[in-house]
């Protein structure tokens, strides 16, 4: 998606670790025409199969999840929490998940009442890199017996590969922004299938077209 890939060229920093700094338009301030556009896109994409709900993950993906969800006929959106609260009652599927970027485990919850086995689930999240909170969304789905009809991924780090491990799964991933390498030293970005020497002129001008159409970042292990 030409809009996101030239907004991270211009705004996005690459910090060494492998982490690409995008806070102020997707994962702290966020640009609310971008995540329209992007929810379009998405309906899109998947306007094949039938969705009868969004799921994402706290805290980064709930913006872009319920903005897409106004393109897929206003379904649900859930949101998978990180940790236990007095507001979390009845029966629950629980899974953990590793963070490299905090060193830790933490736990991944949904209410049970909240997936009905049968349903069309589409995962939308911001970051896809090795894959470890997707596929603790995907442990949780399979235990409720929903069908997973895809990914929707704003930006997939793809030489992490956690994109092709579940596609060689079978799944279908549909990223928006798929980055091949970043340098931190050079602040160079390259995304699949695009012309990484894009002059900015061009840039803002997409940019500029997509809002008159209406942490360090996150958790960057997704």
């Amino acid at each position: 998606m030409k809009i996101l890939e030239d907004r991270i060229r211009r705004e996005g920093t690459v910090k060494h670790g492998n982490v690409l700094k995008v806070d102020s338009f997707l994962n702290h301030q966020c640009d609310v025409a971008l995540f329209d556009a992007m929810g379009e896109e998405w309906a899109r994409l998947f306007k094949d199969v039938r969705i009868d709900k969004i799921l994402t993950i706290e805290a980064s993906g709930i913006g872009i999840a319920c903005c897409a969800a106004r393109y897929f006929h206003n379904v649900p959106v859930v949101f998978a929490k990180k940790a236990q609260s007095i507001n979390l009652d009845g029966d629950q599927y629980c899974t953990s998940i590793y963070s490299f970027t905090k060193q830790k485990e933490f736990p991944v919850i949904v209410a049970k009442k909240f997936l009905v086995p049968g349903e069309h689930v589409l995962i939308i999240d911001d970051f896809l890199a090795n894959g470890n909170a997707l596929n603790g969304l995907l442990s949780i789905c399979e235990e409720a017996g929903v069908v997973v009809e895809g990914f929707g991924i704003a930006v997939e780090k793809g030489f992490q590969g956690g994109g092709d491990a579940l596609r060689a799964r079978g799944y279908r991933v549909e990223s928006l922004a798929n980055v091949l390498s970043m340098d931190p030293e050079t602040g160079q970005i390259e995304f699949a299938d695009s012309d990484s020497s894009e002059d900015s002129d061009s840039s803002e001008n997409s940019d500029s077209s997509a809002t008159s159409r209406q942490g360090e970042g996150s958790d960057q292990e997704k």
